[in-house]
């Protein structure tokens, strides 16, 4: 997905990691903003070079995000933000309950303490925030479940949703709920399941799987199979 007429400024940036021993395929997203571009989440240690190698194809730096939204607090969403606040002067936003996290000031749900660097929190989003972006307005949807304060991200305009991890594309299935496994709270990820379905979407993009052609229909079904 890159600069046009269907999906304008909004950049996947896939990275092949290791994280825990295991290599995973991440998907930050970058969005074009009248201030530079806006990064949902940033990946685990080490991760930064190859958000430098990805921005520099499409003709930004590191210095071009003003800001991160972090969706949660899990140590391949942020384990390399302290490193790429190193280049970048950007503000970091996220959900009041991923805030004490980010900050350092509660352990990590899952994994210790040494995932991440702790840092500061500058901006603390609520559902229905709404960032101003090239692609039309950016909605912070509250997902809780995979984490306490986990948010996702939907651009009305072109019914398109950044997931996180309240859903996943990495598995058998070209879409699927969130992993039980590395989901604390299963009965409310499966409701925040429910309230993506409520949304107008064509079209997904997950940091476990990245980009799926898949609608709210899709959605519901996943809402429906996590009930059942």
């Amino acid at each position: 997905m890159s600069t046009d007429s269907e999906d304008p400024g909004v950049y996947l940036l896939p990275i092949a990691v290791d994280y825990g021993g295991r290599e995973l395929t991440i998907t930050p997203t970058a969005v074009e903003t009248d201030r530079g571009l806006a990064l949902i989440d940033v990946g685990p240690p080490g991760a930064v070079d190859g958000l430098r190698t990805h921005l520099r194809q499409l003709g930004f730096e590191l210095e071009d995000v003003w800001c991160v939204l972090v969706t949660h607090h899990d140590g391949d969403h942020v384990g390399g933000l302290a490193e790429l606040l190193e280049h970048t002067d950007a503000i970091v936003a996220t959900h009041p309950h991923e805030a004490p996290y980010v900050r350092g000031e509660r352990a990590p749900v899952k994994g210790d303490a040494d995932d991440y660097r702790s840092v500061g929190v500058d901006l603390e989003l609520v559902d229905g925030a709404r960032l101003s972006t090239v692609a039309g307005p950016m909605e912070i949807v509250e997902t809780p479940g995979h984490s306490p304060g986990h948010v996702s991200v939907h651009f009305s305009d072109h019914d398109l949703l950044l997931a996180g991890d309240a859903l996943v594309a990495d598995g058998s299935a070209p879409l699927s709920g969130p992993k039980p496994e590395f989901t604390p709270e299963m009965e409310r990820a499966a409701e925040s399941v429910g309230r993506l379905a409520d949304l107008d979407v064509e079209q997904v993009i997950c940091f476990h799987g990245g980009y799926v052609e898949a609608d709210d229909e899709r959605i519901a079904e996943i809402h429906a199979e996590l009930h059942e």
